[in-house]
């Protein structure tokens, strides 16, 4: 009789699938070494991880950089992914949840300035830490920029100013 069983045969990953997962790590690793060090800070990473992504800048040979992003990878073994992914992913341009993030940041700047004092409201309710009077004027300023047809500066300064409350709500700032 054989000891093998059709049950073990899904538990077990080929090493075709744990080499990808490790390639995935080793990319992340990459990604981590393009981040600026105050969001490196945020993120749950180990000493050993931390000290060799501020390394990675220092190889500047093409098998050096090789064999230290293969060294960055090994260390993202011992890392909680998912968490360093989420953070990631919130901050890089080209990721789906970044720009559904700053699609409803334009929605929020669009409402505050062609609504009234319900949408100042909800915005409130929803960023308690924002300043009313501040944006008040934002606003009041914007919609005096529209009306007289000129560029749109104070709009901006609205949608900076969302985006830096929503980057300190969420824990990115």
């Amino acid at each position: 009789m054989s000891d093998f069983s059709d049950a073990d045969a899904f538990d077990e990953k080929s090493k075709s699938q744990v080499k990808r997962e490790l390639h995935a790590l080793q990319d992340l690793g990459e990604r981590l070494t393009t981040l600026k060090p105050d969001l490196l800070e945020r993120l749950p990473l180990t000493d050993a991880l931390r000290k060799a992504l501020e390394d990675a800048p220092k190889h500047k040979a093409n098998v050096a950089r090789k064999r230290h992003r293969q060294y960055i990878g090994r260390l993202m073994r011992d890392q909680d992914v998912d968490a360093i992914l989420a953070l990631v992913d919130q901050l890089d341009a080209s990721t789906r949840q970044y720009n559904e993030r700053f699609h409803a940041l334009e929605r929020w700047r669009d409402r505050l300035i062609g609504g009234g004092d319900n949408d100042l409201e909800a915005f409130v309710g929803e960023y308690p830490e924002a300043d009313r009077q501040h944006l008040r004027a934002l606003v009041r300023q914007a919609q005096q920029e529209a009306a007289r047809e000129k560029p749109p500066a104070a709009s901006r300064k609205i949608f900076k100013y969302i985006r830096e409350l929503d980057e300190a709500k969420r824990g990115l700032r």
